[in-house]
């Protein structure tokens, strides 16, 4: 069991004015694994206020300076890969061998990416008469999801330092374990203090208490497209930047002179990847009528390769998915496909066998 009780702002690891803690849960045991804190509204004005006292000197440092820390921050993220990788298999519930090379590997070369771009990018270029100044924005607000948790943190944290800007990360509560390795890494990397700093707790107490704040100047969220509306209207009232990824469904479409196996097997494998937690996962398969039934066979074998098991043993090619909330309403999906009259090819609505434990379709 871990206890994670103190957030990191300004440099330090400070307890959160709340003493209230939220559970984590280990995706293929159900285990509660560990408490993190529950931030409140003092928590992220601390978090802001030590953000925007960092800025103007960090704004100031040079591409050179800035892809120096950038540079130990990724040292930091590859010695503890393999750390990584097991938390996020735990938290979220990617089988390891893909968590090693997706949920750990992609932070670490997005890291070493922004090394190299911020000592390349014109920060200053003349056009014509004009000079043109590119200028770090501010305090960042990023706010990110579950499914490929420190891949979003680093895709939004790296930009967002290489351009000079301060950030305060609030990872999901459901999956936060591995944003709190990489403060401590931050911290170790001499990253000065506020430039970085990490608050957690829910959407509704910490998230929108952040999106509002009128000292951040710039709000970075990936997830749901209901949050997206609902922080579109909180950033609105102080016409805050705004950079949304949300959620969509993505069909593919095969069409009658493609290699009809090749096409689903591709599918498929885009389909199930990170148990179909991912934003570009092709869920809706539409064929010809003509090779309907030809499409419908091979999608059954593509899925029947992947074993679904524990996500830690390094066998199963499908693990859990992130919780209990995602269990049941994916399983009421196809409960509700079968009263609507579809026909069920492969797997169904119960737990899989010798699985009853875990949040397993």
């Amino acid at each position: 069991m871990q206890i994670r009780d103190k957030l990191y702002i300004g440099g330090q690891w400070l307890p959160s004015t709340s003493a209230a803690l939220l559970d984590v849960h280990s995706a293929s045991t159900e285990e509660v694994i560990a408490h993190v804190p529950a931030g409140e509204r003092a928590d992220v004005d601390r978090a802001v206020a030590a953000a925007r006292g960092a800025f103007e000197a960090w704004s100031r440092t040079t591409p050179a300076e800035r892809a120096a820390v950038l540079g130990r921050i990724h040292d930091g993220l590859k010695a503890r890969a393999e750390e990584i990788a097991r938390t996020i298999a735990t938290e979220v519930g990617t089988p390891l061998k893909m968590a090693q090379r997706i949920q750990a590997g992609l932070p670490v070369s997005t890291f070493k990416l922004y090394a190299g771009l911020v000592t390349e990018f014109a920060f200053e270029e003349q056009i014509g008469n004009s000079t043109v100044l590119r200028e770090a924005v501010g305090v960042v607000a990023a706010i990110t999801p579950w499914n490929y948790p420190l891949h979003q943190i680093a895709a939004k944290v790296a930009p967002a330092l290489a351009a000079g800007c301060t950030v305060v990360l609030k990872p999901s509560e459901v999956a936060p374990l591995n944003a709190f390795i990489l403060a401590e890494i931050v911290d170790a990397a001499d990253v000065p203090a506020g430039v970085f700093n990490l608050i957690c707790g829910t959407g509704a107490a910490v998230g929108e208490a952040l999106v509002a704040h009128p000292e951040v100047d710039m709000v970075s969220f990936t997830g749901s497209t209901r949050a997206g509306r609902r922080i579109s209207e909180l950033a609105a009232g102080s016409v805050k930047r705004v950079a949304l990824e949300l959620g969509g469904k993505s069909p593919s479409i095969v069409l009658d002179d493609a290699d009809l196996a090749s096409a689903i097997k591709t599918t498929v494998n885009v389909c199930f990847l990170n148990s179909g937690q991912t934003c570009n996962a092709l869920t809706r398969l539409l064929v010809p009528e003509a090779r309907y039934a030809e499409a419908a066979q091979l999608a059954v074998d593509n899925a029947r390769a992947f074993t679904v098991g524990d996500p830690l043993q390094g066998e199963a090619r499908l693990g859990p998915l992130v919780s209990a909330a995602q269990r049941d309403r994916v399983r009421a999906y196809i409960r509700k496909g079968l009263e609507e009259g579809a026909e069920l090819l492969a797997g169904g609505p119960d737990a899989p066998e010798g699985l009853a434990r875990g949040y397993y379709v």
